[in-house]
């Protein structure tokens, strides 16, 4: 690992960052219409660029220890790289013109376990070209510039939850967002509680395909309501007409986002809690999106008396479980639920809050 100085010889002209977030509800609704309620996470990614009078962009990533070099003109080749493209490309179309550039790319947000690594790079990275450029880009566009450059340049069709959340959301608020109409607003947690995020320890290797089958199979069921998307379902009962798997699948998303409407203006931490717990059920029966050691560890958070309620997060088949503790014992519930989770021969680690050795400093901090 080495700092832009010691890569790039010089210091940077720019330096911004974007957080990571987890979802503490509303999964699998942002790309129906529907409603999510992310919150960021201490995590954070750090984008530092300066303009390098060359004729080609020089990528550097701190994580991976790895030099790219590209222009505009091709994709490159490395897949981390390509969301730093997509987001030169996404700027370029939208008249913000930056010159070749050296990057430095920063992070301590965990990769591959549902807490947005790529929006947070994403974010970060146009943030810095706002302030380089000058461009007059305001917080939500800069979220749909990051969705675009996902989904053209790195094969991913997201929804939007993930960059508007990066873009917008705190650490203290949750951000409750309409995905169809973009509307927001920031609500505090349940007073006396905060959340924990801890990874199952298993790799989500079944996540891309079983999103697109996901995605695909609530298509399917929306058009066959005749409806825009699942979103404009409002009687739960309408499923009844659907074959299966489309019904469940359908199923979890109107009663997700039916308990998205609830949970937002629930200020009672045990009430928010059985929301979660209803969720996870929902994910893992009528989803089928969990497994075996992600339930598992959501049971062993359920059954703490410190835990209001817990659920897998993300996208599925693996990754992360978020729940909402008593704010005062969050290292407690931690170690008590992860020993007892490597009794049963799994082994997991705490992710939120972040373990002291996964601190990024916090000097030179920019948007």
């Amino acid at each position: 690992m080495s700092s832009f100085e010691e890569v790039f010889g010089s210091a940077p002209e720019v330096v911004a960052e974007a957080p990571g977030r987890v979802n503490l509800m509303g999964e699998h609704t942002d790309y129906n219409d529907g409603y999510v309620l992310p919150i960021a996470i201490e995590q954070r990614t750090r984008v530092r660029i300066r303009p390098n009078g060359q004729d080609e962009h020089v990528l550097y990533s701190e994580m991976l220890d790895r030099v790219v070099r590209f222009t505009l003109d091709n994709v490159p080749a490395e897949h981390f790289a390509t969301y730093v493209y997509g987001c030169l490309m996404e700027a370029r179309a939208n008249g913000i013109e930056a010159p070749s550039l050296d990057i430095h790319v920063q992070s301590n947000v965990p990769v591959g376990v549902g807490l947005s690594s790529s929006a947070a790079l994403e974010v970060a990275t146009l943030r810095a070209l706002r302030a380089l450029t000058g461009a007059r880009l305001d917080d939500v566009h800069l979220a749909r510039l990051g969705q675009r450059a996902e989904i053209e340049y790195a094969g991913v069709r997201c929804g939007i939850m993930d960059q508007m959340a990066s873009s917008l959301a705190e650490t203290r608020r949750a951000l409750f967002l309409d995905t169809r109409t973009l509307e927001r607003r920031l609500v505090p947690l349940p007073p006396a509680s905060a959340v924990l995020v801890i990874d199952s320890g298993v790799a989500r290797t079944l996540a891309g395909s079983g999103y697109n089958q996901r995605r695909a199979e609530c298509e399917e069921a929306a058009q066959r309501l005749g409806v825009p998307a699942l979103r404009d379902v409002k009687d739960i009962t309408a499923t009844d007409t659907l074959p299966e798997p489309l019904r469940s699948r359908a199923r979890h998303v109107i009663s997700e986002n039916e308990r998205v409407l609830r949970a937002v203006d629930c200020t009672n931490a045990r009430v928010f809690g059985l929301i979660m717990n209803e969720s996870h059920a929902s994910m893992r029966d009528d989803f089928q999106m969990s497994v075996p050691e992600i339930d598992h560890l959501v049971s062993l958070l359920q059954g703490h008396p410190d835990v209001y309620g817990a659920r897998l997060t993300g996208g599925g088949f693996g990754g992360a479980c978020v729940a909402l503790c008593e704010s005062n014992t969050l290292q407690e519930v931690a170690a008590a639920v992860l020993g007892d989770y490597a009794l049963a021969g799994f082994e997991g680690r705490l992710l939120v809050p972040a373990p002291a050795e996964a601190a990024i400093d916090a000097q030179e901090a920019g948007s």
